[in-house]
């Protein structure tokens, strides 16, 4: 399955016929969610890179990873909701169309740019860790870690979800739209039904453990097991419900009472790795937190993103910090030399990132010390043009000697989804949001899908007797490589808002989309759709299929490890210049963005 593993995926279905059987069907469904797109965007093929298409707007703009969740946002913006209002409107929508990626079962981090103040807000819905989890939660009886497929099916991989009370938090401060109204787009879809994505069909056929669980197996096949095409009208009558509640009641309905049980018990009935200790006090005491956005120069530009726990927004600042030691930005951004400059500074980035990054609120983590200019402009002496770094060793910042001092390496899967959104007033909402792997820990609950968001912890806790900074700990958020970006100007007026799916992946995603535009003036058709170049501390991986792969054998030359791979982006941009939005949403997808 794609989701699971991009290191060996399963042939793909061909996109090109899927896509044509969608989005017909979509057009039958018009009249659920306003006016749908009325045909596939130009460039899409069965290829994993194809052209994009930059889409322009002038009042504001709705962009995410299906259609369907990009009208809904749009049908928000045109009844005169904000940016938060739409958000909340394609998040539910994308809980019922993309329920392998993210929904109200999971959690994400979200970004706000509030025109008028000059202010980027960073709100944390990251899922917390149940307050009497141990750690050695996925260690077997020999004090192992167990492999990630056992892991993740089952209860124990739960964490709490954290997405509706962040988009709570969120829509208190800055909501024009009554709450209840938010959700129209998606109880509509759910009881009318909806036509299934190419990428949910797709997930579908490929998953194996779909069959063998009752609640899946009813929904997502058909009486004699057979998968959706795509196309197909699917509905979900429980989530509408669930909706519905949750519109008259706000976030409670989902952490208290009947929605809350039956998630306690779910989980508890569904732990075959070891028996899960969440309780309905656990899902009441979650808290959304408001943290200070991490916002760092790059040239003559701020570049904020999400601080810890989530990975994503240090390292990508590391490495557009570093890069920035280097003639990077004068070097042609298809060249050999640019490929090998940017696959040194990521190694030195996730160096650092898995040895010091977790919870902020549980371990010390030294965020202003790992992006102080005086610490990059020292580790970019590193980086030599004509040199390889087999692996980097992580740099050596002011830490307490006990915790965080041993780095984690592990599988992550990729998956989550991403959506962005302005409004007329000129707010920007950037959200990265998330259930961890393809359909979570795989259970069906109110029609939504919880999350295995805990495989996201460091399986092992300790590792030759040094703390991992991201262990299994009670009441714990696990680190994660979300990455939602907004970048201002001089005069702090956002001019891009950037993110992705994929994992591990998003950091580097991110990263050379930022680098393309800002230092290469690539329009968000053309960035999202650009070969892909990434390096996690380990081989340079290059995208199959693409430019980037006749850059091997020249990065052997040189002595880089190469790894040539799929790599199923996801992502969606919105740039402001001038007056004019121009979105884009990344070819390898189903996603569209739609404006006025």
């Amino acid at each position: 399955m794609i989701e699971r593993s991009a290191q060996s995926p399963k042939p793909r279905l061909h996109r090109q016929a899927l896509s044509a059987v969608f989005f017909g069907a979509l057009c039958l469904a018009a009249c659920q969610v306003g006016t749908p797109p009325a045909a596939t965007p130009a460039g899409r093929s069965a290829g994993s890179v194809a052209a994009a298409v930059d889409v322009t707007a002038y009042q504001h703009m709705a962009v995410s990873a299906t259609p369907l969740a990009s009208e809904a946002g749009r049908e928000i913006l045109r009844a005169g909701g904000g940016a938060i209002d739409a958000a909340i409107a394609m998040q539910a929508v994308l809980t019922l169309v993309e329920p392998q990626s993210s929904g109200i079962g999971g959690g994400g981090f979200l970004l706000y740019s509030d025109a008028a103040g000059r202010t980027v807000q960073a709100f944390d819905g990251r899922e917390t860790a149940p307050a009497n989890v141990q750690s050695d939660l996925f260690l077997d009886d020999r004090g192992q870690p167990v492999d990630f497929h056992t892991a993740q099916i089952g209860g124990q991989s739960v964490g709490i979800p954290g997405a509706l009370r962040m988009l709570e938090l969120a829509h208190r401060q800055h909501g024009r739209l009554p709450w209840s109204r938010l959700f129209d787009p998606a109880i509509r879809l759910a009881e009318q039904g909806f036509p299934v994505p190419p990428r949910l069909a797709q997930a579908i056929a490929e998953d194996e453990d779909i069959p063998h669980i009752p609640a899946l197996r009813g929904y997502f096949l058909d009486a004699e097991g057979k998968p959706p095409a795509a196309g197909a009208i699917l509905r979900n009558p429980a989530l509408a419900a669930t909706f519905r509640s949750i519109a008259a009641e706000g976030a409670d309905a989902l952490y208290r009472g009947r929605i809350a049980e039956d998630i306690v018990a779910a989980v508890r009935a569904n732990s075959p790795l070891k028996p899960a200790t969440l309780q309905p006090s656990d899902l009441a005491a979650y808290r959304a937190k408001e943290r200070g956005a991490l916002c760092t120069a790059y040239r003559d530009y701020q570049i904020c993103g999400m601080p810890p726990p989530s990975s994503g927004g240090v390292t990508v600042a590391q490495i557009l910090g570093l890069l920035a030691h280097t003639d990077y930005a004068d070097l042609a951004p298809d060249s050999l030399a640019a490929a090998h400059l940017l696959g040194e500074a990521s190694k030195l980035a996730f160096a650092d990132r898995d040895r010091y990054l977790g919870d902020p609120d549980k371990v010390r983590v030294p965020t202003a010390a790992l992006i102080a200019p005086d610490y990059l402009a020292s580790r970019a002496g590193l980086i030599r043009g004509d040199r390889v770094m087999e692996k980097a060793e992580p740099g050596r910042v002011d830490i307490s000697t006990t915790l965080g001092q041993a780095s984690q390496s592990q599988f992550e899967p990729v998956s989550t989804s991403h959506l962005v959104v302005t409004d007329d007033a000129g707010n920007v909402v950037s959200f990265t949001s998330s259930i961890e792997s393809a359909f979570g820990a795989h259970i069906l609950v109110d029609g939504f899908m919880l999350n295995n968001e805990l495989t996201d912890f460091s399986f092992k806790p300790v590792d030759q007797g040094r703390f991992i900074a991201n262990r299994v700990e009670g009441g714990k958020r696990p680190r994660s490589s979300m990455a939602p970006t907004i970048v201002l100007d001089r005069r702090g007026r956002p001019v891009l808002a950037v993110g992705s799916p994929g994992g591990s992946y998003i950091i580097g995603y991110v990263a050379e989309a930022l680098l393309l535009m800002l230092d290469h003036d690539f329009s968000p058709g053309k960035a999202v759709a650009a070969a892909h170049i990434l390096n996690r501390n380990g081989p340079t991986v290059l995208e199959q299929d693409s430019a980037a792969a006749n850059l091997a054998a020249g990065l052997e030359a040189l002595g880089q490890r190469v790894k040539i791979q799929p790599l199923m982006s996801g992502l969606n941009i919105v740039q402001m210049r001038d007056g004019v939005l121009t979105g884009a949403s990344d070819p390898r997808r189903d996603g569209v963005a739609l404006g006025d």
